[in-house]
């Protein structure tokens, strides 16, 4: 499986035919996009339940399910098991109970789906500002994640990862401007085709090189934890501490409820025509997800077996690297993994993983910027002319492109920085704001737009707080900031705090803004009628 040529002529070859793929079907997206309907929505729509569901898998498969799942269980074992599971049960999760409810025609983002049940056009700001923080920090370390891996793939310097970050970014701005909903959604589907193909690949090679015996695999990926008995307990990534424990449940409740309720997975939920289709898609979303966790915590095992804790922690403190590592002790006849076919295959299922993300998070992004932050709220029922849908599809397509922009040039200064503290403030910031203010507006009569201010404008601040003051920013190794400790919160994940916080909000929120926003008695007359008319 190597040979210098070989490899590098695959890994060019894959990679343009993933892009020229990819720009061709985006092509053939934007054909009928001359509405906010298809430009918005027309993934759901024209996709089908099967193309539904995988489009919805790929853009809930990310980096960090790839990269730092499969690093957490090549250093942390059980642990990282527990996070391959919670993605899983997350991505379960909204499809069982959040997908039926927030099906509704003309609406594109959250903003307009909570001022369409509230009846309030004055949450789209809240929702759009949610939005942005939570999209932000995701987008960047996909960006930067595509710039490394492109340079990987064509054996390029370090100091080429800027240009490869913008290559990457006007990549994503062409996929989600020109493609929209619909392109974005095609390009999903062949990346989970690409990634499944990759992941499986790698798994059986691991588990070849154990004779098919799972148990086996373990043992030696204990053994080279370093870690004895520890490896397959709960509580090796935080501690075994109480701090350790809350930090580790507090972590599980973040992921769990940040992954389903990511605004780029919301956004494809919305199209979706009726209940049939809603269970058809689920099945096509939840299976793909959980065949690939299980591949990736195989892959996860065979790195810590294969390669140790010592290499992998070398490369990467948090494990980030495992996955493309592991390819060199999978083909040990290539000269390093830059002569190996496999790794060549892996970097650039990596990076499709990547760019496709990033794309979908883009246009979740500008598509918020567009309409939530609009200067005028825009009924699902209003009527539009050609000129003003061609006006806003304008004003959508320029969102994306000053959105790219700016996310390429602040993800260039985040190469050297651990990505984990960006996910982490991410998947907090999706937890503590999104679950409260949706569940609320579903499924508790009373909620109104008060109740929703005052969960973002009261929760988004905590987080920053918490997050600032945590280990994650100093005082350890793998902090934003390792050689500083200013900490006095002692949770990396401040989710245990703010996800309750965001619910107590919520409904304090909605019941004293109640009275505020009960609509007024009509008027009595003033005058009496005159006697010839009694």
């Amino acid at each position: 499986m190597s040979g210098g040529f070989d490899a590098r002529s695959l890994a060019v070859v894959v990679f343009l035919g993933f892009v020229a793929v990819s720009l061709l079907l985006c092509g053939l997206a934007a054909a009928d996009q001359d509405d906010p309907e298809h430009f918005y929505a027309g993934g759901g729509s024209a996709l089908g339940p099967a193309g539904s569901g995988l489009a919805i898998a790929g853009d809930y498969i990310s980096a960090a399910t790839l990269l730092s799942t499969t690093g957490s269980v090549a250093l942390a074992g059980f642990d990282g098991v527990l996070f391959a599971v919670a993605t899983v049960a997350s991505l379960v999760l909204v499809m069982r109970i959040l997908a039926e409810p927030m099906r509704r025609k003309g609406v594109f983002t959250l903003g307009d789906f909570l001022a369409d049940r509230l009846g309030d056009p004055t949450v789209r700001r809240a929702l759009g500002i949610t939005t942005l923080v939570v999209l932000a920090p995701l987008l960047l370390v996909q960006l930067a994640t595509a710039g490394r891996v492109m340079a990987s793939v064509f054996g390029l310097p370090d100091g080429a990862l800027t240009s490869c970050t913008v290559a990457s970014g006007a990549l994503m701005v062409c996929y989600s401007a020109v493609g929209g909903m619909r392109g974005t959604g095609y390009i999903q589907i062949v990346k989970v085709a690409v990634v499944l193909a990759a992941v499986t690949l790698l798994a059986g090679l691991v588990l070849a090189r154990y004779g098919w015996n799972p148990f086996a695999l373990f043992d030696a990926a204990r053994q080279g934890s370093g870690a004895g008995g520890s490896y397959a307990r709960p509580g090796l990534q935080f501690g075994h501490t109480f701090a350790g424990t809350l930090d580790l449940l507090g972590f599980q409740l973040t992921l769990v409820l940040g992954a389903a309720c990511m605004p780029h997975i919301m956004m494809r939920l919305h199209p979706m025509r009726d209940s049939w289709t809603v269970r058809r898609a689920t099945v096509w979303a939840a299976a793909p997800v959980a065949f690939l966790c299980a591949g990736v915590v195989v892959v996860g095992l065979g790195a810590s077996a294969l390669l140790g804790h010592k290499i992998i922690q070398a490369a990467d403190p948090a494990g980030g690297t495992a996955l493309l590592l592991v390819t060199g002790a999978l083909d040990p006849g290539a000269d390093g993994p830059r002569e190996s076919l496999l790794f060549a295959f892996v970097a650039c299922a990596v990076f499709a993983t990547t760019l496709a993300a990033v794309a979908g998070i883009t246009l979740a992004a500008a598509s918020s910027v567009a309409r939530d932050f609009a200067t005028k709220a825009r009924s699902r029922t209003a009527a539009r002319s050609d000129r003003s849908a061609g006006r806003e599809i304008l004003r959508a397509r320029l969102a994306v492109v000053l959105t790219g922009a700016l996310s390429v040039y602040v993800s260039t200064y985040t190469h050297d920085r651990n990505p984990q503290v960006l996910l982490s403030l991410s998947f907090a910031a999706a937890a503590s704001v999104l679950p409260p203010v949706l569940l609320y507006a579903l499924f508790r009569p009373g909620f109104n737009a008060r109740g929703v201010r005052w969960t973002v404008y009261g929760t988004l601040p905590l987080i920053a707080v918490l997050m600032v003051f945590s280990p994650a920013f100093s005082g350890t190794h793998i902090a934003l900031f390792p050689q500083r400790d200013f900490h006095w919160f002692p949770l990396q994940t401040p989710g245990l705090v703010t996800v309750p916080a965001g619910f107590l909000l919520g409904y304090l929120g909605s019941r004293t803004g109640r009275k505020a926003e009960r609509p007024a008695p009509p008027a009595r007359p003033t005058h009496r009628a005159p006697s010839a008319a009694r």
